[in-house]
């Protein structure tokens, strides 16, 4: 060890072997949180001349926006003037939405399921009532809702709520059958109830069930409408405390709807039967249809269906009555998909949809229920999909949806993300992309068209960029924290179809979704596109505006891993590099070869996992294939899943590695340049002892991409699941390169990062040169020299020569990442060619030249290092000087856990590295003195979805798959923090509530008691009592607080929309002011009449009439 550390003094000060690099980085020491400099060469000139203006003042962690579908949903609600959707999901989350750009998210604290939503319309309230019993009242007046109040009932579990409009007493039903209410406004339980046992007959022996519905009658406000899961239904009268009339129906009932008159209403049951029921004759059903059933003779019951879980029944006033329902399909059709039917007058339409109904919902004009309730609109909740039915086409066509909801169409297996991107790209991918957007939706505007939202303060452009379970790539416009779908790309397209029973070699690497997308590599300034895929191959993709028609090129790339070989090296029995001129373009015809599918019992060799199309293909604008790359089955082992992939398109190379070896391409002459294995790199010296491996008695499967759930799921939605991946699963504290590549079983080393850039291959260099950084899973850096033609006319014939440099630096744990600052700090970025359509024939022929933004250095007449380089492992950071190699900073980033992701990103035009631990850990480094910034546990990892997403981008932005359907954005920056109000979205504007319809002074005075219920009086402690406190507990919750903290304008905001409640408030109590006065008068004028006419004919005998 002394000898290493006196190495280490001298470094930089005389002249060593390469070796002498690896010495000094694998034995500089550095604490656990802290940074420290070495000694030699010129670090401490570099140090003095760089001034770090990043302080942690600059760093804050919180959430911004969550897009994608609500996972597992199960309630809907509808606010109809506000015009906002709120939907609840099984771990206790709510999504409120509006117009685009209105996207909210909260959550409960017990994570408990919601059971049913109810909006107070227009009100910029939310009750919500969860599995644990539990009704909580959340404040939507602010752009961050919070709960201002919490009922547990302790007791009686909760079944159905329903809280009439313009009430502030919400009916809550039990699953004993009991009724209670609940004053909205302070959240306390009234003492009236409506005992189960009350409402049926005393007569009846059996109990009725679960309450299943309420609702007030539309004719009368002091009318309730009980209905129990039996098929009992109860008429509650709520003055005289007694049931006015009771239906049963030998079938139970799942739910129950008014006409708008409030005489009818009707029921669905479990036999797929609808009911209509006459309040005048309640002893049987006014009318009863089974609309799916088989038409049966006379006399005979009509066949019974599946249930008819909801019922919609709604009334025109220029047409026939819509009626609506889910279920009740025939049972032979048990292949039949779900579907929702719309029966109007005697047209049935039966909408078949491609998930379970969860809910639906009815958009009526009018939010009163004793009006023609003219609706225009269905939402219909699926398990993965939002859909809106336009009801005012006779075809129903759906509304084209706004949100992002289909961001789990296909499993997503891996993301990007890119801030500040040129600002033409999203135009340009938009322009591409909505060329292929599906057509027949409705020509009516989104209804959902609630709240208000401005664009804010942030201006730059963002795209994320997802890759999916089916080859698929979706790019989004994520500017201003909302996402639009621009592009989606199908890379299968390359490739043939496999038919039944064949494409067995593929099925034996991967159980489904051999397109799976597993690593994307995308140079936003040159418009270069590479993927690598589960089946190990590449994809190199150029954009063009022009469609083509050409041959699909490819390549296939043989990598092999064999110890044996190392021992006793033969370099003249293999050669690692191949023979340049026998590597030609070449279209190679895969399909029908004898060898595709090898007979049993015969060792497969030289065998891709896909077939790639040898007929011409058509490619329409957008990104069209360049090149093909495929590993193949070597000595009959699977090709092993890639692990890295690069791509530098000012050297028109891609580079990418496994577990076995590291491949490097020329995609400009179509030519493998390297294809070595790991070992094969170090020549001669490795400094790790390597055992021979033993011969493999099974096949190692690629590791699981795309699982969908996060507990138990269901078969079906298990994707590309493998033995290997349930290891990696259950064991985050290992090493992650174990975990992938079991290099502690089979001692292999993987290259685990890929990164081109001029800089310096060998020690003390006096000039930079095209460079190739590779890291590997044993903490391992290597720098492979890249000798390109001089000339730029040469580049398309003469070849590229590829070297090991020689030059190793070494760190604890696999390499994550790489990247470099110039000697004042600032981050270069790697070469790259300004981006040309390569299919626009005018302007090829006007200029056949390349134009390459190469990044380099300024020059300098001093002698001494110039620029850093920042290496980061799972384990620790470096920052090296070069040319001298010297170990400036190391930064001991953890020992007890690893970390997953890492990124040197740009904020505030200084660069950090940003840094995502396996144990909810994320840190932020200052460069390059390694300096830490932030290290917060913010997010634990509970699913390696996380892991395999989680991204960091410049500007403070981060995101990952917080769920199989939605992506949560987060951000680091203070500034946003700060801003972050500004930006989001307003969930309550200050509407006018619409004025009900003149009913008519004689409709009014005998159409019913509800204008003259008081439910105050009723349902207050005055008359009804207190309710037991042991039935339900009252919590307060923190709205209050949260609504000044999260207030848009602070103090003056919350005055401001004080100021407008009170000026609604006061103008709706001056309108009805103004309307008793009316309905006064006209009492007063009807007496005066009536008493005058009765003065008049008072002394008449009946004979004088």
């Amino acid at each position: 060890m002394k000898k290493f550390n006196f190495r280490k003094v001298l470094d930089g000060l005389t002249a060593s072997s390469p070796g002498s690099g690896s010495s000094s980085g694998s034995n500089s020491s550095g604490g656990a949180g802290t940074g420290s400099l070495h000694p030699g060469g010129t670090a401490g000139v570099l140090r003095e001349e760089i001034q770090e203006t990043l302080t942690s003042e600059y760093f804050h962690i919180c959430k911004t926006v969550r897009h994608g579908f609500p996972y597992q949903p199960t309630a809907l609600a509808f606010d109809p003037v506000q015009k906002t959707l709120a939907i609840g999901t099984r771990s206790g989350a709510i999504r409120i939405l509006g117009r685009p750009g209105v996207d909210c998210y909260c959550q409960h604290e017990s994570g408990a399921a919601v059971l049913q939503l109810q909006f107070l319309i227009n009100e910029g309230a939310l009750v919500s009532a969860s599995s644990d019993d539990t009704l909580h009242l959340w404040n939507l007046r602010q752009k961050r809702p919070a709960i201002l109040h919490s009922l547990k009932f302790n007791r009686e579990r909760i079944t159905y709520c329903h809280l009439p409009f313009q009430s502030k007493w919400l009916y809550v039903g039990t699953e004993r059958g009991n009724t209670h209410i609940v004053n909205i406004e302070s959240f306390v339980l009234s003492g009236y109830v409506i005992m189960w046992n009350k409402a049926i007959e005393l007569s009846t022996k059996t109990h009725p069930g679960p309450v299943v519905h309420l609702s007030d009658s539309p004719r009368d406000e002091g009318k309730l409408l009980i209905g129990y899961e039996n098929g009992t239904v109860v008429f509650w009268d709520l003055k005289s405390k007694r049931a006015e009339l009771r239906v049963y129906y030998d079938e139970a009932i799942h739910s129950i709807d008014w006409h708008h008159e409030g005489k009818q209403f009707m029921c669905s049951h479990s036999d797929g039967s609808l009911t209509l029921w006459n309040l005048k004759s309640p002893s049987r059903p006014f009318q009863t249809t089974i609309p799916h059933g088989k038409s049966q003779r006379e006399g005979r019951k009509s066949e019974s269906c599946k249930p008819i879980l909801k019922v919609e029944y709604k009334t025109c006033r220029n047409s026939e009555p819509f009626i609506i329902f889910s279920g009740g399909l025939s049972y032979d059709k048990a292949c039949r998909r779900p579907s929702l039917t719309i029966m109007h007058g005697k047209a049935i339409t039966v909408l078949e949809m491609d998930h379970p109904i969860v809910e639906f919902l009815t958009l009526c004009e009018t939010p009163y229920p004793n009006e023609f309730q003219e609706p225009y609109a269905v939402v219909v909740l699926l398990e993965k999909d939002l859909i809106v039915v336009d009801l005012t086409q006779s075809n129903f066509p759906i509304f084209e949806n706004p949100y992002p909801m289909d961001i789990h169409e296909s499993p997503v297996t891996c993301t990007a993300y890119f801030a500040d991107c040129p600002p033409d790209l999203i135009l340009v991918l938009y322009s591409i992309g909505v060329k292929h957007k599906k057509q027949g939706y409705s020509n009516k505007e989104w209804p959902i068209s609630g709240g208000a939202w401005n664009l804010g303060t942030q201006t730059y452009p963002e795209i994320i960029i997802t890759g999916h379970a089916d080859g698929s790539i979706k790019f989004w416009d994520a500017s201003a924290i909302t996402l639009q779908m621009l592009y989606k790309l199908k890379t299968s397209k390359v490739f043939e179809k496999q038919k039944v029973g064949e494409g067995k070699q593929t099925c034996e690497i991967v159980e489904e979704d051999p397109y799976a997308i597993q690593m994307i590599y995308w140079c936003p300034e040159s418009r270069i596109f590479c993927v690598s895929g589960v089946s190990a191959y590449v994809i190199i993709y150029k954009f063009s505006r022009h469609e083509i028609t050409t041959e699909i090129v490819s390549l296939e790339v043989r990598l092999q891993y064999d110890v044996e070989d190392i021992i006793t090296p033969e370099p003249e029995t293999s050669p690692p590099f191949p023979d340049l001129s026998s590597q030609l373009p070449s279209s190679r015809s895969l399909s029908g070869s004898t060898n595709t599918v090898a007979s049993e019992g015969v060792t497969k060799d030289s065998i891709p996992c896909l077939n790639v199309k040898t007929r011409p293909v058509r490619m329409p604008p957008g990104y069209q294939a360049e090149l093909v790359i495929q590993l193949v089955w070597v000595d009959g082992e699977p090709p092993q899943q890639i692990t890295s992939l690069a791509v530098s398109s000012a050297y028109g190379i891609v580079a990418f590695g496994n577990c076995n070896g590291l491949a490097v391409v020329d995609f400009i002459q179509k030519t493998v340049l390297l294809s070595m294995g790991t070992i094969d790199l170090y020549k001669s010296s490795d400094l790790y002892q390597r055992q021979p491996r033993s011969p493999r008695k099974n096949k190692q499967f690629i590791a699981g991409l795309t699982e969908l759930n996060d507990s138990p799921v269901p078969l079906e939605l298990e994707r590309c699941k493998s033995p290997t991946s349930e290891s990696r699963e259950n064991s985050y504290n290992r090493s992650r390169s174990s975990s992938i590549s079991s290099i502690d079983k089979d001692s292999k080393e993987a290259i685990t990062a890929l990164y081109f850039m001029e800089s310096f291959a060998r020690k003390n260099d006096s000039t930079i040169s095209p460079c190739l950084f590779v890291g590997t899973s044993l903490g391992m850096v290597l720098i492979i020299s890249l000798n390109l033609p001089s000339a730029e006319e040469q580049r398309f014939t003469e070849p590229v020569m590829v070297l090991p440099s020689g030059t190793f630096l070494s760190l604890k744990g696999a390499v994550l990442t790489f990247s470099c600052m110039d000697r004042t700090g600032g981050l270069m970025q790697p070469p790259y060619e300004v981006w040309k359509d390569p299919n626009n024939i005018e302007e090829n022929e006007k200029s056949w030249r390349r134009k390459l933004v190469m990044n380099c250095p300024s020059p300098s007449q001093e002698i001494g290092d110039h620029q850093y380089t920042i290496v980061c492992s799972e384990k620790q950071a470096k920052v090296f000087s070069l040319p001298s190699q010297t170990c400036l900073y190391v930064h001991n980033i953890t020992e007890t856990s690893f970390i997953l992701q890492a990124d040197v990103v740009v904020m505030c035009n200084s660069a950090c590295l940003a840094c995502f631990c396996a144990n909810g850990h994320i840190m932020i480094m200052s460069l390059p003195s390694l300096r830490p910034m932030l290290d917060v546990n913010y997010l634990p990892l509970t699913d390696m979805r996380i892991a395999r997403t989680f991204c960091f981008t410049n500007e403070g932005q981060a995101l990952y798959l917080v769920s199989p359907t939605e992506i949560q954005r987060l951000t680091y920056s203070q500034e946003m923090c700060d801003n972050l109000q500004d930006m989001l979205g307003d969930l309550f504007t200050p509407i006018e509530t619409p004025e009900a319809q003149n009913r008519g002074f004689l409709k009014g005075l005998f159409g019913g008691s509800g204008q003259t219920f008081d439910r105050e009086e009723l349902f207050g402690e005055a008359s009804a009592g207190k309710a037991s406190r042991s039935l339900a507990q009252h919590i307060p919750g923190p709205g209050g607080i949260e609504g000044m903290k999260g207030a848009a304008g602070g103090v003056m905001g919350e005055l401001t929309r004080a100021r407008i409640a009170l000026d609604e408030r006061g103008q709706r109590l001056g309108e009805l002011e103004e309307k008793t006065a009316g309905m006064m008068t006209s009492a007063e004028a009807f007496s005066k009449h009536a008493h005058e006419l009765m003065l008049k004919y008072k002394d008449k005998k009946w004979y004088q009439f």
